[in-house]
Parts: structure tokens; sequence; C-alpha cells
């Protein structure tokens, strides 16, 4: 039990996906300029890569292992993954449509979001069990949504209060600040 505690903080804070690893970087700037389309989203993927890590997880070691057809990994994950998100889009579409309104062409882009396809193979290649890639997939897609939510609050305190200059609104205080979130949270590497 201690050491899923101990993996759950290292994946959501400690080495956290988006920060430390840099991965999933497309849809931190993108949907992270309004706090109801950052929350959920945040929970799409979270949902999208737990499923998505535990399934390939499960495809890895009964199927493509069993039948020596490790070479399809690339290929079968990321067509697990493009069917976790339209089953994800489709519920959305039908249980929140202001949502599905808000999130606009990210939500399908959780297709191509690399963080899930790499926490997918970040399983594989660390020879997880089935329950720490199940605490894993979802710790890392959680300390996303920590990153997405406080980004999204940053921006709109800056954008109702900050006078930022022209040249840098939008893409470029964003990435400025995300950088300076990314500073904050090396600092916890010492800790792992």
């Amino acid at each position: 039990m201690e050491d899923y505690l101990l993996m759950m903080v290292s994946a959501m804070f400690i080495n956290n996906i988006a920060l430390i690893r840099f991965m999933g970087n497309c849809p931190i700037v993108g949907v992270s300029s309004s706090m109801s389309s950052a929350v959920g989203m945040s929970f799409a993927v979270i949902f999208v890569t737990t499923l998505a890590g535990t399934t390939c997880w499960i495809i890895q070691k009964a199927v493509l292992e069993v039948f020596n057809l490790e070479y399809l990994q690339t290929l079968v994950f990321i067509l697990v993954i493009a069917s976790n998100v339209q089953i994800t889009e489709m519920v959305v579409q039908k249980v929140s449509p202001p949502l599905y309104r808000a999130l606009g062409i990210y939500l399908p882009l959780i297709t191509t979001n690399c963080m899930v396809f790499g926490i997918s193979l970040l399983n594989i290649q660390a020879e997880r069990s089935f329950m720490e890639t199940l605490v894993y997939s979802v710790s890392a897609a959680m300390g996303f949504a920590v990153v997405l939510i406080i980004l999204a609050a940053i921006r709109e305190r800056m954008a109702a209060t900050a006078r930022v200059p022209g040249v840098l609104q939008g893409v470029p205080i964003t990435l400025i600040t995300a950088g300076i979130m990314a500073l904050s949270f090396a600092g916890l590497l010492g800790l792992d």
C-alpha cells in the first residue's frame, strides 16, 4: 500500500507527466484559457488515460507477448486509444452538450495526445503489474489535470487583473507561466 502511495505522489507531483516529462503540452496550452474547459478536459483525460493504460497492458500481456506480436504494439495502442477517445466523446456529447461544445476540437485531439500513448508505453517498459499500471495511469493523468487546472486558474486571473504586454499575450505568456510552474515542480525532484 505504501508503494502505491509513493507511486501516486511521484507520478502526480515529482515526475509530473506534463511539466517534467513534457508530454501533453498541446492541450495544456489550448484548453487552459477557461476553468470550465480545463476541468472538463481533465476528467476526460483521466478517464481515457486510465482506460487506455490498462487496456493496452492487458492486450500486451494477453495477446502481443503470447503470440510474439510485440512489433504491432504501436499500431494496436493507437487503435485502443482512438477507440477510447471515441467512446468518451460520445458520452460527453450525450451527458453534457455544453461541455462538448466548449471542448470543441480538443476532445478528439486526445487521440493524438502523446501523453496517453506515452503512459501506455511507460507502463510496459517499466514492466509494471496490472495494479501498478492502474495506479500509475490514474496518478499521471491526475498530475496532468492538476497542472491544467492550476494553469487555467492563473490564466483567468491574469486575464482579469494583469496588464500583459501585447507581444506576450496568448500563447507566449502561457508558455512562460508553464515554464515557471515546471521550475517549481522541478524543485520536488530531490524528494524522489
